[in-house]
């Protein structure tokens, strides 16, 4: 099979930056994709769905160069998650840049919104972040829009070989708040592939997080 030819990731001067310093204080990245990912994580019985960048090229097949891997579970899962990597790969809690590790000691977040991280000893780079989603009852939620909650399965849709991924609008709509170049060619590739009806709830949702954004007059 050839490996498909990914596009740079476009960034600017300052967040390269910003890339460059993180990397200094937090240490390597070596990013599992999410199908060597869904392999580390046969077995494990509560739902998880890749979100961010990787989310956006399964959707539409937009092939771009990924600085990392983001998959997210129910917040109410980390437990059930530390346990099942347990001997494996040590989970890290990320909570604004602070890190403690998750066991024994620490078997869950305080923070429902917080990251968590993967790697497998001290020495070894991250692969894996997951930004947690909060749940209401073991139900979906959005981070930034109180009334939207849903089972996972009406956010999120599955690939053909299994691994679920988060909607391209609402992961176009998490990346918008954030505004940064690296995330318009994803907003460019996945705009043809929406319907009228996911346009509609894009532009309805990101009118009220940021009224002023420039993607609201291509919605």
């Amino acid at each position: 099979m050839t490996t498909p030819r990914r596009v740079p990731l476009a960034r600017t001067p300052d967040e390269q930056a910003e890339e460059d310093a993180f990397l200094a204080l937090y240490g390597a990245w070596a990013p599992m994709d999410p199908q060597t990912f869904a392999r580390e994580m046969e077995g494990f019985g509560r739902p998880w769905w890749v979100v961010g960048g990787w989310a956006i090229e399964a959707a539409t097949g937009y092939c771009r160069e990924h600085e990392d891997t983001d998959v997210s579970i129910l917040a109410c899962d980390v437990p059930a998650l530390v346990e099942f990597m347990r001997g494996r790969w040590h989970v890290w809690n990320n909570v604004g840049g602070v890190l403690h590790p998750l066991g024994d000691r620490w078997p869950t977040v305080e923070e429902p919104r917080s990251q968590l991280w993967l790697r497998e000893h001290a020495a070894a780079p991250w692969i894996i972040d997951m930004p947690l989603t909060p749940d209401a009852d073991g139900k979906w939620t959005n981070k930034f829009l109180a009334d939207h909650v849903d089972e996972v399965e009406n956010v999120t849709w599955a690939a053909d070989d299994g691994i679920r991924y988060l909607l391209p609008e609402i992961v176009l709509f998490y990346k918008a708040r954030l505004r940064r170049k690296k995330d318009e060619p994803d907003f460019e590739a996945t705009l043809p592939t929406l319907t009228a009806e996911r346009r509609a709830w894009m532009r309805k949702s990101l009118e009220t997080v940021a009224p002023d954004h420039h993607w609201l007059e291509r919605l």
